[in-house]
């Protein structure tokens, strides 16, 4: 990926740090954009003025942007103590499901028009759209202790944006623009032994994923290897769609 500009939105938290590091192992210049302290750039994927100046910054700075990856979500690591977890479907609150959608789904959209704008006026770019396995299978509740469950707003935020990386596809291919999305499988960061067997049996591989297997396949789609691929879903979950 030697002298392609790549832009991460969330790129401050746990799997936006592992993306970073290997695409600038395979060589690319990677600007880390967040809300966050510790980004390059400051971006807030629910404000489009943000995401415009930040582009405006990055251009500038750097002349083009060649890859967009959307990494920005909310997704609080699951604890049974957290009200999020303990709200029931039925009971579930309209502004928590509004606050995902708006960056999970809404605050992408945003970074994808800016993104193809700037693509369109190149000649052409690549976007990756951090999904989720949840938006290709729905969350199976019984891994989850009794009394709690995973929340609706995920699943179905991750599920419109593999849609959104098709309808890129399909209308901005002819532009030279290439979208797909990567739907990581559960990612291993402290879970308990229990969750951790319980997760493993629904896989082929008996196991959850590490970190660097997801940013392997995330360099894969963010780079030239996968030149003949555009409105796709690589999903990497362990064998977990596989049983």
């Amino acid at each position: 990926m030697k002298n392609k500009v790549v832009v991460i939105t969330g790129g401050t938290g746990f799997l936006g740090e592992y993306f970073a590091a290997a695409l600038r192992e395979a060589g690319a210049t990677v600007v880390v954009t967040d809300v966050a302290d510790g980004a390059d750039v400051k971006m807030d994927v629910t404000d489009q003025a943000s995401i415009d100046t930040a582009f405006e910054q990055i251009v500038a700075e750097h002349g083009q942007v060649d890859v967009v990856i959307n990494n920005a979500a909310l997704d609080p690591k699951f604890d049974k103590d957290t009200a999020q977890n303990q709200q029931d479907f039925e009971n579930y609150p309209e502004e928590t499901m509004l606050a995902s959608l708006n960056v999970n789904l809404v605050g992408a959209w945003r970074v994808c028009k800016t993104a193809v704008r700037q693509m369109k006026e190149k000649g052409g770019g690549t976007i990756v759209n951090v999904a989720s396995f949840y938006g290709v299978t729905p969350p199976r509740q019984e891994l989850y202790p009794e009394g709690t469950e995973k929340p609706v707003d995920y699943p179905i935020s991750k599920a419109g944006l593999i849609m959104l990386t098709r309808h890129i596809a399909s209308q901005f291919g002819a532009d030279g623009i290439r979208a797909n999305a990567l739907a990581p499988g559960g990612v291993e960061k402290g879970h308990d032994e229990h969750f951790k067997a319980k997760y493993a049996a629904h896989t082929t591989l008996g196991r959850m994923n590490t970190p660097e297997e997801v940013a392997d396949a995330l360099v894969f789609l963010a780079s030239d290897a996968s030149r003949g691929m555009t409105g796709e879903t690589l999903t990497v979950d362990a064998g977990w769609s596989s049983r």
